[in-house]
């Protein structure tokens, strides 16, 4: 008989940590041996937004990321119907040109 613990991981989660960050906006940079992803707040009617917090990764754990995320916005939209991600005006879009990050 196989044993399932074999397969879990064991995973702390500290407090302040699993209150989160709210996020609306993200950039997406990277050089040849990492990927930066920062998450943004903006706010109507602020000149500028805040990054919240940044999630450096290397480009393999990215691509994981990546299908991963992927994977469970598709299970969302079976679940809860369609996600519109009709852009609205005023915003740029998410990938608008930044500049490569170099480590």
């Amino acid at each position: 008989m196989e044993n399932k613990d074999e397969n879990q991981l064991n995973i702390e989660l500290s407090e302040d940590v699993a209150l989160g960050v709210y996020s609306n906006f993200s950039i997406i940079t990277h050089s040849p041996s990492e990927v930066v992803c920062d998450f943004i707040q903006m706010m109507p009617g602020m000149p500028k937004g805040k990054v919240r917090t940044r999630v450096l990764m290397t480009p393999q754990n990215a691509k994981r990321f990546m299908r991963a995320l992927v994977d469970n916005v598709q299970k969302y939209e079976q679940n809860f119907g369609v996600i519109d991600d009709s852009e609205k005006p005023g915003m740029p879009p998410m990938n608008f040109g930044t500049p490569s990050t170099m480590a």
